[in-house]
Parts: structure tokens; C-alpha cells; sequence
């Protein structure tokens, strides 16, 4: 029985029940108009449906009065943006003016009924339901009486359901909309992986530098020594606020741009940042670097950054051997140094897959482990 009740205390009973009366508002005041031609508003409603703005007003009103309270996607909201979401708009009109003429049709005919029922149980004869006007009175008639109450019921609450249903499958988002939603979900997706991966280099590497030139400033007890450490702590510092307000400012605003992201014409001063950190770094740089396309260069600073910061904070202060050639419009980019103590691996954390998803992202290939006593990052990107 609780169950039966539910849908009286349920607030989208009741919406739905207003959202199937509107269109008898426009059928109401066309009667008044002329009573003898009630299909015109069907007719008026085929070349309203192929308006676009149109789905966009009925799916509104669908969310807010047939699923009220509810976020979700079931109803689009969009402008019709072909043939054929302007004929399942159409549909849908004749449809919901269907279900509203039942709807009215049930709730002014059944509390009527049930009202002459019980007035030919209390033996009062009745004129308003044909079938009725001749019907003798009897108090058997008021173990009749409920029923209309209880079809009322059924009628609001099933028409509520079927018009919400309809509405479902035929205001519902197109294929071309769902494809659209999808496509930016996935593109929010890659966005937040990109910015954990610039977060992650850009950081971890001015981070790594300060505690490498801290520590070896500390130990040197060196004027000199630690002026220079200190400047380049400064520089990396100021790079990594940079880098820092760019990605934020990504995350405020969803349209914000590219812009100035570093490439690998600026591989100049990560190579002179791991220099000053200690590393003893050969650089060959090969190619007309800045020819290469943007994605590509951006890409490829950021792998060589966070190869150089792999370099500085598990290998120390070792020979390191940096070489970026562009041949053919092909990226290769190989850093190799000594391989450090096993106990400071660098296969740990996440800047190895950082590197190979860059890299994967742009159909490129990367290669991260032990080659020849050395440890090695080889990573070759196609022209974007």
C-alpha cells in the first residue's frame, strides 16, 4: 500500500500533471475562437516542431517539469540541428497534445462520474454522464463510487509516466549530440592528464633543482659557490611560477589558450639548470629545432626536462650525454648517464609514464631502461 501511495507525495506527479495541461491551454483559447475546426492547433504544431529554438523550449520545459530536481542529460536542450530532430520534435508535439487531451479528458470526466455515482447511491437521479440518465437510483452504486477515484489515479500517474518516457526517446539527445558530449568528455579527460604531466615536470623539476643546489650549497660552505646556487635556484623558481599560473589559469578558464609554453628552442637553459645543479652535461643539438610544430617541440621540452630531472635527482652530479636531432621532420631524443645506485632507481614514480605517454599521444615511440651500464631515454617523434 506504501508503495501505491508513494507517487501522491512525489512533486513530479504533480509537475508532470501541469506539463500535460499546458497544451490544453492553447486548445482552450483556439475553442473560444472557433469550436467547429479543434484540429487546427495539431496542424499549427507541424510547422512549429520545425522550428530548431523550439526543441530547445520543450526540453527545458521536459527537465524542469517532467524530471524536476533530477541532473541529468535525458532531455537535450539544443537547437534541432538537422531534418530529422526537427521531425522528432514534430512527433513529440502531436504526441504530448494527445496525452494531454487524455489527461484533461480523465480529470474532468472521472471526478464526475464518481460524483453521479454517489449521488445514485444517496437517490438523487443524474443528467451528466450519459450512460447514467437512465440508471435507477441504488446504494449499490457507492461500491462504484471509488472506482473513478482510483482510474483518476492511475490515469494522472500512468500518463505522467508514459509522456515521460516519450519525451525520453524522442526529445533525447541525438546521435550527433551524444558524439559531441563524449568527444568533450574526452577531451576533458586528456586535459586533466596533460596538466598533471606539465604539473608534474614543471615542479618536480624546479624542486629537484633547489634540493640538489641547497644541498650542495650547504656541503661546499663556498661564498661563491652558494651565491650561484642560489641564483639558480632563483631562475628555476621563477620558471616553475610561470608555468604554474599558465596551468591554473587553464583550470579557471576552460578556453584559456595555449600560449607561451616553452619548446625546445628554449632546451637552452634546462640544459644550464642541470649544469649548474652538478650534472656534467654534453648537449648536441641537431636540426632546425624551431621548424618543428608546436605540439611536437612543446612535447619534446618536456620529456628532455623531466629526463634532466631524472638525471639530477637520481643520479647526481654524473656525466650526462644529451643529443636532440630533427632529421626528415622526426624528432629523436636521447639523454643517457651513468646508471645511478639500484636503492635510487629511477623507475620509480610517475615521470616515466609521463614520458612514454607524451610520447604515445603524438604516435611517437619511447624507450626508458638500462643499456650498456648506462641508463638511457630514447624518444623519437613523428612530424605533428
Amino acid at each position: 500500500m506504501d508503495r501505491f501511495l508513494r507517487p501522491l507525495v512525489r512533486g513530479a506527479t504533480y509537475t508532470r500533471l501541469v506539463y500535460l495541461w499546458v497544451p490544453m491551454f492553447v486548445v482552450s483559447v483556439w475553442a473560444l475562437i472557433d469550436d467547429t475546426r479543434m484540429w487546427v492547433p495539431a496542424a499549427l504544431l507541424i510547422p512549429a516542431g520545425l522550428v530548431p529554438a523550439v526543441r530547445t523550449g520543450e526540453g527545458l520545459q521536459a527537465r524542469w517539469l517532467l524530471a524536476p530536481g533530477q541532473e541529468n542529460e535525458a532531455f537535450s536542450t539544443a537547437p534541432a540541428r538537422n531534418w530529422r530532430d526537427r521531425l522528432r520534435t514534430v512527433v513529440w508535439l502531436q504526441a504530448r497534445l494527445l496525452l494531454g487531451l487524455l489527461t484533461a479528458g480523465a480529470c474532468v470526466w472521472l471526478p464526475i462520474l464518481a460524483v453521479e455515482l454517489a449521488g445514485l447511491s444517496a437517490g438523487y437521479r443524474v443528467d451528466g454522464i450519459p450512460v447514467l440518465r437512465d440508471a435507477a437510483p441504488h446504494w449499490a452504486f457507492a461500491l462504484l463510487a471509488p472506482l473513478p477515484v482510483i482510474a483518476l489515479y492511475g490515469a494522472v500517474v500512468g500518463l505522467g509516466a508514459v509522456a515521460t518516457a516519450g519525451a525520453r526517446a524522442l526529445l533525447g539527445p541525438s546521435a550527433a549530440e551524444r558524439f559531441s558530449a563524449l568527444e568533450e568528455r574526452t577531451e576533458q579527460l586528456l586535459e586533466r592528464n596533460r596538466i598533471a604531466r606539465e604539473l608534474h615536470d614543471s615542479i618536480g623539476h624546479a624542486l629537484t633543482v633547489a634540493v640538489v643546489q641547497a644541498g650542495a650549497a650547504r656541503a661546499a660552505k663556498d661564498a661563491e659557490f652558494t651565491e650561484r646556487a642560489l641564483a639558480a635556484i632563483e631562475e628555476t623558481g621563477r620558471d616553475a611560477l610561470e608555468d604554474l599560473e599558465r596551468v591554473l589559469g587553464v583550470l579557471r578558464e576552460a578556453r584559456t589558450p595555449v600560449g607561451a609554453r616553452p619548446t625546445l628552442a628554449d632546451a637552452g637553459r634546462l640544459l644550464e639548470s642541470a649544469r649548474v645543479s652538478g650534472a656534467e652535461v654534453d648537449a648536441e643539438l641537431m636540426g632546425p629545432l624551431e621548424a618543428l610544430p608546436g605540439p611536437v617541440s612543446r612535447e619534446g621540452y618536456r620529456i628532455l626536462q623531466e629526463s634532466l630531472t631524472n638525471v639530477v635527482r637520481h643520479a647526481g652530479a654524473v656525466p650526462t650525454r644529451v643529443r636532440v636531432a630533427v632529421a626528415d621532420g622526426v624528432l629523436t631524443l636521447e639523454v643517457r648517464n651513468p646508471l645511478p645506485d639500484v636503492r635510487a632507481s629511477p623507475a620509480r614514480g610517475s615521470g616515466l609514464r609521463g614520458i612514454r605517454e607524451r610520447a604515445a599521444l603524438l604516435g611517437g615511440r619511447a624507450h626508458t631502461g638500462p643499456e650498456g651500464g648506462d641508463w638511457r631515454v630514447r624518444v623519437e617523434l613523428p612530424p605533428g
